[in-house]
């Protein structure tokens, strides 16, 4: 099962970015506003999420929405 790693912005932070495990943050303006939380699982991801990944390498999604 695939892993991926998850940040939230610190000026948003109700919104979270995924990335490919071991990636690093894509190419951001800022990426100082951003800080890793951890780690999710595949399976915690929804099927919208997963295609975004699969087809960009990073899918960001509204938290709380």
């Amino acid at each position: 099962m695939q892993e991926f790693d998850f940040y939230i912005n610190l000026k948003k932070p109700t919104l979270g970015l995924y990335v490919r495990n071991g990636a690093g943050l894509p190419d951001l303006a800022d990426k100082s506003d951003w800080q890793f939380e951890g780690h999710v699982w595949q399976s915690e991801l929804t099927p919208d999420l997963l295609k975004g990944l699969e087809a960009n390498g990073h899918v960001f999604q509204e938290l709380g929405a």
